[in-house]
C-alpha cells in the first residue's frame, strides 16, 4: 500500500491525492483578481444552466479572498473525493473555489431528466458521503477517518450537511465538509475542506453557503 499524498492546490484534502472534492482547476489566484461584477457574470456563463456559487458565498477565509474559475460544463477532471463515480458527467457543470492558502471548494450541478432521477441522485450522493470516512479507512488502514451529520436544511426540495475528518501518519490533518441539495430534477454537491480538524470547520457558515447553492439551482 502506498502512503497518501497531500497537493491542497492540486488535488487532495486529507490525505489522499486523488481523492478531493476540493480540487482546483483553471486560473491560479495570481490570475484570479477580477472585479466582482466579472465574478457575478461567471455564474450564467453557460446559457440554460442553474445558476452557481460565486466567491462571496462561500464561508470566509480569515485570510485571504476566494477566487473563483469560470462555470464548466461536465465534472472536474480530479474525481470528487467521497462522491466518485456518484454524478454522472451528462448535464453536469462545475466551478472550482480557491484561497491564497490551502482552503479550497468546489461546487457540482447536474440536471437530471426527472425529478425522480435527481431524488436518488442525491440519495445516493448522500450515501456515498455517509460511508466516506469508513471506505477511506478500509483504502487507507493505517490512517483513521470520522464523519459527523450536521443535518438537514431547509432549501427548496432538501438539502443536507456532512463533515469528513481523514488524518494519516506523518500527514497534515484533512477537515471536509459537504452539502448536497435538490431543486427539483436538479442536484448539487458543494465541498469545502482544508487542513486541520472538525474544531475548526465553519459549520455555520457552510450551512448558509448550502442553503443559497440549492436555491440558485431554479431557473425556469
Amino acid at each position: 500500500m502506498h502512503k497518501p499524498t497531500h497537493s491542497f492546490r492540486g488535488a487532495a484534502l486529507g490525505a489522499v491525492a486523488a481523492a478531493a472534492v476540493v480540487a482546483v482547476a483553471g486560473t491560479g489566484p495570481a490570475q484570479a483578481h477580477a472585479p466582482s461584477a466579472r465574478a457575478e457574470a461567471q455564474a450564467a456563463v453557460l446559457q440554460g444552466t442553474p445558476g452557481h456559487l460565486v466567491p462571496r458565498e462561500l464561508p470566509p477565509h480569515p485570510s485571504s479572498d476566494w477566487y473563483a474559475s469560470d462555470v464548466t460544463r461536465g465534472l472536474p477532471e480530479t474525481p470528487p473525493f467521497c462522491v466518485e463515480k456518484t454524478l454522472p458527467s451528462a448535464g453536469a457543470t462545475h466551478r472550482t473555489f480557491w484561497t491564497e492558502y490551502d482552503t479550497s471548494a468546489t461546487q457540482i450541478v447536474v440536471r437530471t431528466g426527472t425529478v425522480d432521477a435527481a431524488r436518488k441522485l442525491a440519495a445516493a450522493a448522500e450515501k456515498k458521503i455517509q460511508n466516506c470516512a469508513a471506505n477511506w479507512v478500509r483504502d487507507y488502514p493505517e490512517g483513521t477517518a470520522s464523519g459527523r451529520d450536521y443535518g438537514a436544511l431547509t432549501a427548496e426540495d432538501g438539502a443536507h450537511v456532512y463533515g469528513v475528518h481523514t488524518s494519516y501518519p506523518d500527514s497534515e490533518p484533512g477537515i471536509h465538509l459537504f452539502g448536497v441539495g435538490r431543486d427539483g430534477r436538479t442536484v448539487t454537491v458543494v465541498s469545502w475542506g482544508e487542513m486541520g480538524g472538525f474544531d475548526q470547520a465553519p459549520v455555520a457558515d457552510f450551512k448558509r453557503t448550502t442553503t443559497t447553492a440549492v436555491v440558485k439551482l431554479y431557473h425556469p
